[in-house]
């Protein structure tokens, strides 16, 4: 299976401290890869690392054999990379099919621009429904769902997600983590960044723990979910 995304060696971190040591992974073309790790063990530090918004001190980021380490941010999107941020962050201001467009912002083809939107409705009939409305009056589940729409309309290679259990319902966990699952059948490599390890354990092929800025394990979703340390620091 071909790499799609690497990254090795990697030290990283604000002013003169490191957050992340000496960190390297791979993402496999296809899969759904997980990083697993609680507040501050630099999970967010390793995705503003990929994006070029915290260049690395040492180390290199690789996206499809080509280089992204010192890439600006437009170009690291524009490689075929798309960022669902934690929190959803969504426009309030725009209209559903408003936020959506902005997701192919550098698509200057009509006809893709509505081939994708089909895409979109078409995995979330509810976002259909309210085209037209206003995205800050939506209810945290729907919001969820149009963070993840908009980044699909970016037609991406790799989907990067932060946090997508954060603030949501067990229910609509279940929902977003089924959603992650089909977004990936349709041919979309996922890296999903996550605290709720049982659900991303349960839809993963591969991952990797962080913990104080460093990988402390990986494996497949079943080796780690067998693994007697992340059992004992994740399912108790």
């Amino acid at each position: 299976m071909a790499t799609l995304l690497s990254v090795q060696g990697v030290c990283a971190g604000y002013d003169k401290a490191d957050v992340l040591h000496d960190v390297s992974l791979t993402v496999d073309s296809g899969t759904i890869t997980c990083i697993l790790g609680s507040n501050g063990s630099g999970k967010s530090t390793l995705i503003r690392t990929i994006l070029g918004l915290t260049p690395p001190r040492r180390g290199q980021v690789m996206f499809d054999g080509a280089e992204l380490t010192g890439m600006p941010t437009h170009r690291i999107i524009a490689t075929g990379i798309a960022c669902i941020p934690e929190g959803r962050k969504v426009f309030p201001k725009l209209s559903v099919v408003e936020n959506l467009r902005l997701g192919a912002y550098q698509e200057p083809d009509a006809g893709k621009i509505a081939a994708r939107l089909a895409q979109v409705f078409g995995i979330f009939p509810r976002l259909a429904e309210r085209a037209a409305q206003i995205a800050g009056t939506m209810s945290g589940g729907e919001q969820a769902m149009l963070s993840i729409g908009r980044g699909m309309m970016g037609e991406p290679r790799l989907l990067l997600i932060d946090e997508p259990s954060l603030g949501l319902s067990p229910r609509l966990v279940k929902e977003n983590f089924q959603v992650i699952r089909r977004i990936n059948e349709l041919g979309i490599t996922v890296l999903l960044v996550e605290q709720n390890v049982h659900q991303t354990l349960a839809i993963a092929d591969h991952g990797y723990v962080l913990s104080q800025g460093g990988v402390v394990a990986s494996g497949s979703a079943q080796e780690l979910t067998e693994n007697a340390e992340v059992r004992a620091a994740y399912f108790g």
